[in-house]
């Protein structure tokens, strides 16, 4: 669990130079749509940055909870798909990788349920 903890520290250092590359260095080279999925892709990077540090918690203080590490795994394939394609798309102007788009919020939606459910079930 602690790699989890690790992880989400990482990524919110990295949510941070991606939050502050796009305000000052997109800001002006981006068209306004795009540079709004750029920032939604921040932002929701950031949230899920703080979810896995609470999974890694999470996973210290209810250590039966087996099913934490799955909804930690699909969180952080929830942001590199959800967040990661609405970086390449604000970047690179290829429209069609937002497609790829919610199939990393579905990732999101089914890691959180699923550390719900790890949560409930457990001894």
């Amino acid at each position: 669990m602690k790699s989890f903890i690790v992880i989400g520290v990482i990524a919110m250092a990295l949510g941070v130079v991606l939050g502050a590359f796009g305000a000052h260095g997109l800001k002006a080279r981006l068209e306004p749509s795009l540079l709004a999925a750029y920032q939604t892709g921040v932002e929701y990077h950031l949230y899920h940055g703080l979810g896995l540090i609470l999974v890694g918690v999470l996973g210290f203080h209810f250590p039966g909870a087996a099913g934490l590490q799955w909804g930690g795994w699909l969180l952080l394939a929830g942001m590199l798909l959800f967040s990661g394609s609405l970086y390449l798309m604000a970047i690179s102007g290829v429209r069609w990788l937002g497609a790829i788009t919610p199939f990393g919020g579905m990732a999101f939606i089914v890691g959180w349920c699923w550390i719900a459910w790890s949560l409930i079930k457990s001894p």
